[in-house]
């Protein structure tokens, strides 16, 4: 017998923030939130131990939006700091090219 397989969904970290707040902050069992959410009852059991393990360990609670936000930007930061460079380089490029121009019509 042939059975579908349930493509993957994606969820977004403000998505998986809400729904480990409502189990956090309600003191609702996971798998009530779970099924209320029709997620499956094993993911968002990850989504809460992994909040709460980061919270044992005495670091900031960084949120999984926060987290996606710090990742783009420092991808941004990297393109900035390489639009940079090729900015001075060629900024170096041109003012040597000028100073070249104005010796020759000087002579």
């Amino acid at each position: 017998m042939f059975t579908m397989a349930r493509s993957r969904r994606d969820f977004t970290p403000e998505y998986k923030d809400e729904a480990v707040k409502l189990v956090v902050t309600t003191g609702r069992a996971v798998a009530t939130v779970a099924r209320e959410l029709g997620i499956n009852e094993a993911t968002l059991g990850r989504w809460v131990m992994a909040f709460k393990a980061r919270n044992e360990t005495g670091q900031a609670e960084v949120t999984e939006s926060e987290r996606a936000e710090l990742l783009r930007l420092r991808k941004e930061n990297a393109d900035l700091k390489m639009d940079r460079a090729f900015l001075k380089k060629a900024s170096i490029f041109f003012a040597r090219e000028a100073s070249d121009t104005n010796v020759l019509r000087s002579n």
